[in-house]
């Protein structure tokens, strides 16, 4: 019998996390969090990291479990579930995964190209190249250094514009290159559970959630981080429309209507980026007798 990594994915507060310790529950099994800032130990309110009683309740996996000082990828991401995997499959025939953040699910499910490890001088180089020059002088590099990938990256999206042009620097070879995309076959089946709701619903939950979590300590704990404010790692909603707050250039209320427009934005983004996976089976978030019942048959 061949085991099986159920994902359980969607857009932001859509309903992931309740609904995932009902399924681990009914299948006695284990949880591994798919959230790129969930696994960070100084963020908590605002990356929605569950309760500590859901925590208790279910085994959990990659949350809080390094520093937003640590650099850390979705190829690193891949590496750690695929060998973890193989432990809980010893004792587990189903394993959950549930999450958001795309890019991580494409790299275990799909996998990710082998990328080489940027030396940390290069990395820091480029980024005071970025903060003096600006991203339009990292355009002119790239063009000149891999003008295939120039021509096909969003060039707005200048982390992906630094990270071409530190693996050009690092290998002497394009970032083209390195680009193989080719799915890797996994020695275990996966099963992909989508969940949505209504858009005037969801939108509703995630204002909600968002009002929430100003309640709970939003604002005290982005303040904590502030400091640190210029990390990739707190390149995050929730957390970069409050820095604008404490830099004085916006009201807090302005803020908090930010948090939840790019918030919306966000699920937005996630739905249109899952809706091209065929392979996704989308049930509302409220049916979990009919998605747990649904998983049983199929696995």
């Amino acid at each position: 019998m061949r085991k099986t990594l159920i994902v359980l994915l969607g857009p932001t507060g859509v309903g992931k996390t309740d609904l995932s310790i009902n399924i681990a529950k009914a299948l006695n099994t284990e949880i591994l969090s798919c959230d790129s800032r969930q696994i960070y130990k100084e963020l908590c309110v605002g990356t929605a990291v569950p309760e500590k009683e859901y925590l208790e309740m279910v085994p959990h996996h990659f949350i809080r479990t390094i520093s937003i000082h640590d650099y850390y990828n979705a190829s690193k991401f891949e590496f750690e579930v695929v060998d973890l995997l193989k432990q809980l499959f010893q004792t587990k025939d189903q394993v959950l995964m549930t999450g958001g953040s795309m890019m991580y699910i494409d790299a275990v499910c799909k996998g990710i190209d082998d990328l080489p490890t940027i030396d940390p001088e290069i990395r820091s180089n480029l980024k005071e190249r970025l903060d003096k020059e600006g991203l339009e002088s990292l355009w002119i590099e790239l063009k000149r250094l891999d003008p295939e990938y120039y021509h096909k990256v969003d060039l707005k999206n200048g982390k992906r514009v630094l990270h071409a042009l530190e693996v050009c620097y690092m290998t002497g070879k394009t970032f083209t290159s390195f680009r193989k995309n080719i799915v890797k076959k996994r020695d275990f089946d996966i099963l992909k559970i989508g969940l949505n709701r209504d858009r005037e619903e969801l939108y509703n939950r995630i204002n909600q959630r968002v009002e929430l979590m100003i309640q709970d300590g939003l604002i005290e704990e982005a303040r904590s981080v502030y400091d640190h404010r210029y990390l990739n790692s707190l390149n995050t909603v929730g957390y970069k429309e409050l820095f604008q707050h404490f830099d004085g250039n916006i009201s807090l209320q302005e803020a908090i209507d930010l948090v939840k427009r790019d918030s919306r934005r966000y699920a937005r983004k996630q739905l249109s980026w899952f809706r091209r996976d065929k392979e996704i089976h989308w049930f509302h978030a409220d049916e979990a007798e009919k998605i747990i019942e649904f998983i049983k048959e199929t696995v």
